[in-house]
């Protein structure tokens, strides 16, 4: 790690929450106290000594950490080229990296005082994990999740119901993760008295892309710990799926200042990034302008209109991406790339042929980019993706998608 805090890549965002250019906080008046009031409450959060060891025994006794780092044998072997890893963290209770972050943000709401908590969900994993949490603290759970995401996550659905969260169905836009992301701000505007909005990825207002990466960073402190232990070095390679990206923030920001691991952010490609915007690839398709609260790369028109993205995975289905990924890429730390909804689904297939692992397909996407490229690198080399979530929620669409009617399997 590097011992010049001027030169690391780990100190942003600065005290008005940019990641140089990105990140900030846009946000109406009477939103503004609410986020002051909860930058204060994690500033003190971060140095109480408390604090964090309700989070270790929580993320060990409740989530199931630390999660396995996984050498895929038969996936290396099949591909003839770089070693394999998996860190699985679709293994956390829930069945996603979502719970890491949403333990830290509810203990942070009941130090405030707040008894309603609202979040937004797109695959339903952030929704499952708050509605989780809420039910173990008893706090009431309101989740707003996109019509068309209701439709095809309906597994998660009814897992947030069992729990007793109320989902409300967002019909505005295309009704998917960023319309939820709409009227969840709506809501906390509405009821600032007694409410706290969990957001799920490193999107938002100032403090919100920070504090989530901080609690997803145990992803890859995790990783660091196991790697030197599996191999006696760091991985050469990290890849990750990003939607708004905190399940790659987690695992790629203890490295951020290991410039020898190269680090690969796949974003979601849809039918193919071109013209028409028919995938979610704001990085390689997008550019700069503000949306929920923060300054980042978006899908926009050329009047600054919001464009509805397009993925099969309703995680990464948003025009999007946190700001400290925006700033990554400008400097050149990190790179993206796109993966299409047929190469994802290939390695969705792939994965559980070879592995007896079925992924969700948010990170078959990061697979999708490991299978690519393992091929062409020297055996020596170690790739270590992020598996962080688990697909039992998906089985329906990719029935669908693979033109199959689950009836057929009766």
């Amino acid at each position: 790690m590097a011992n010049d805090l001027f030169n690391s890549f780990m100190t942003g965002p600065d005290e008005n929450g940019r990641f140089g250019d990105f990140g900030g906080r846009f946000v109406s008046e009477t939103l503004m106290p609410l986020i002051l009031e909860l930058q204060a409450e994690y500033d003190k959060a971060k140095t109480d000594d408390s604090f964090w060891a309700e989070m270790d025994d929580l993320w060990e006794h409740y989530v199931g950490r630390p999660s396995p780092l996984y050498h895929a044998e038969r996936l290396t072997e099949e591909l003839g080229g770089a070693k394999i890893y998996m860190k699985r963290d679709e293994l956390n209770h829930t069945g996603a990296h979502k719970i890491n972050n949403v333990l830290g943000q509810i203990i942070l709401a009941r130090r405030m005082g707040k008894k309603r908590i609202i979040a937004e969900t797109g695959a339903g994993q952030h929704g499952v994990a708050t509605a989780t949490v809420c039910a173990k603290f008893g706090l009431k759970c309101v989740v707003y999740m996109g019509a068309h995401d209701v439709e095809r996550q309906a597994p998660n659905v009814f897992r947030m119901r069992l729990l007793g969260a109320e989902i409300i169905p967002v019909t505005s836009g295309r009704g998917t993760l960023k319309d939820a992301m709409n009227d969840a701000l709506r809501d906390w505007v509405t009821n600032v008295r007694d409410t706290f909005y969990c957001i799920g990825t490193v999107a938002g207002p100032h403090p919100y892309p920070a504090m989530v990466r901080d609690f997803q960073s145990i992803i890859g402190k995790e990783v660091r710990t196991q790697m030197e232990r599996a191999e006696g070095r760091l991985p050469d390679t990290l890849i990750a799926a990003i939607g708004g990206g905190s399940n790659a923030m987690g695992l790629f920001y203890p490295f951020l200042d290991d410039k020898e691991v190269n680090i690969i952010g796949v974003e979601a490609g849809g039918k193919g990034v071109n013209a028409k915007m028919e995938h979610c690839a704001s990085l390689t398709g997008g550019r700069p302008g503000v949306l929920h609260g923060n300054r980042t790369y978006l899908l926009q028109d050329d009047d600054g209109q919001i464009l509805e993205g397009f993925s099969i995975s309703a995680g990464l289905d948003y025009p999007g991406i946190g700001p400290e990924h925006a700033w990554l890429h400008d400097i050149g730390r990190a790179k993206y790339v796109s993966i299409t909804d047929v190469e994802a689904l290939a390695a969705f297939q792939k994965c559980c042929e070879l592995e007896g692992i079925i992924p969700a397909l948010e990170p078959s996407h990061a697979l999708a980019h490991v299978l690519k490229i393992a091929p062409t690198l020297p055996k020596d080399h170690i790739i270590c993706m992020n598996m962080c979530g688990r697909g039992d929620k998906d089985i329906f669409t990719v029935a669908k998608a693979l033109g199959f009617e689950m009836g057929e399997f009766a």
